[in-house]
């Protein structure tokens, strides 16, 4: 059965017609979905006949938001240390250990449970495609169980096992890293897509980040990797140096990092949420993007340092504080997220894509910095099949 979206004021395709316009905007439009693909795409005048037609009177349609950065599978509370945070304390990595004794502690329906809830949360604000990692479990068997259930909601499933050294292994990290790639990952790769590593000060070094990606991408992972969030350091010029797909955080950087990043194929994920709660400097994307860095945005969902699901509240933190244009960010939370995945089939609406499009309230894309704070998405259609409706889940299907 073929669904026509049909009075569509303003359409962001992500489809460049040229150099000026990366949205690939096109206004009086329709879009055609059959079989869970996008079918045709052009001019609402044009549009072929279809078995259902679904006028949409001037609304603006996206493509889904592809968060390529998340934290959901997870146990416990930890608002006591954003409101810390909020009276002066500075942001560690400290805080991680107090949700893997959560999430340690948690039985499987209640972190299956917890995932639902957020997936559902990200569906409503336009998120069809969610990347999930584990990492707050930190021993062999929570970490594949953590996968396991991350595994029944997306497909984009990352091993970070390189979280933070756990309590029981502490000074000793080395030996930690002889578990991550050895009897952990052995557990882990088969129920992954990705491999992962915090390369930080307080969490792992250059050369132990280094050990464990080749192990993952020896095992057929793909590599990505947290870097650059608390201080300047070695970790993105090791994601160059490495081909990794994605580096993330990237608050603090060299210009020698940037002109690395600049001549790689390396993604560069922000996460606007995580400044936002911890109250460290933004980066800057406007630099980065001059540089002709392929950006990213991306949630950090986590309950620690990024307790948000909502794309749109990150586009409108970019566009605030980062110096993106309403374009940019748009951009980076879509077409920005799925490269940081290599994905060619979400991010874009585009003939043979993936059905996953947006309907916002409003007639334009630039009310998602103009209008933060709204809810704004109205409908949601993923693989071609409507799941959000006025605002509400039309059912708890997943993101995948």
């Amino acid at each position: 059965m073929t669904t026509l979206l049909t009075g569509i004021g303003q359409l962001v395709t992500n489809e460049a017609r040229d150099g000026s316009d990366p949205l690939g905007l096109l206004t009086d439009a329709a879009v055609q979905l059959d079989d869970g693909l996008v079918s045709w795409v052009g001019a609402g005048a044009d549009a072929p006949a279809s078995d259902v037609v679904v006028d949409l009177g001037g609304r603006a349609v996206i493509p889904g938001f592809v968060d390529s950065h998340s934290h959901i599978v997870f146990a416990g509370d930890r608002s006591a240390e954003f409101e810390a945070r909020m009276a002066g304390r500075p942001y560690s990595a400290g805080g991680i250990r107090s949700t893997v004794a959560a999430t340690r502690a948690a039985t499987n329906d209640e972190l299956a449970d917890r995932v639902r809830s957020l997936l559902t949360e990200a569906l409503l604000s336009g998120t069809t495609t969610m990347e999930v990692k584990s990492g707050y479990g930190l021993s062999v068997d929570d970490e594949r169980r953590l996968l396991e259930i991350a595994g029944r909601f997306t497909d984009e499933v990352t091993f970070l096992g390189a979280h933070v050294v756990p309590p029981e292994f502490a000074g000793r990290s080395d030996e930690y890293v002889d578990l991550v790639v050895g009897p952990m990952l052995d557990a882990c790769a088969p129920h992954a897509r990705w491999i992962d590593v915090f390369c930080e000060s307080g969490a792992f070094t250059t050369e132990q980040s280094r050990r464990i990606l080749e192990a993952g991408i020896r095992r057929g992972l793909g590599a990505r990797m947290h870097a650059s969030q608390l201080g300047i350091g070695e970790g993105v010029r090791l994601a160059v140096d490495m081909g990794v797909t994605a580096v993330d955080h990237c608050t603090y950087l060299t210009g020698e990092d940037i002109t690395a990043l600049a001549g790689s194929e390396t993604v560069c994920t922000l996460l606007p949420g995580v400044e936002f709660s911890t109250r460290q400097p933004y980066p800057d994307a406007r630099r980065l993007l001059d540089a002709g860095v392929t950006v990213a945005i991306a949630s950090d969902c986590n309950p620690g340092s990024s307790y948000t699901s909502s794309m749109p509240f990150c586009v409108a933190i970019a566009v605030r504080e980062m110096g993106m244009t309403p374009a940019e960010a748009l951009y980076a939370a879509t077409a920005g997220g799925a490269a940081a995945l290599r994905r060619d089939d979400v991010g874009r609406i585009a003939v043979g894509s993936r059905a996953d499009v947006v309907a916002l309230s409003g007639s334009s894309h630039v009310d998602l910095a103009y209008r933060p704070g709204v809810a704004l998405v109205e409908s949601v259609w993923r693989r071609g099949r409507l799941v959000v409706s006025g605002g509400r889940p039309v059912d708890d299907a997943p993101v995948s």
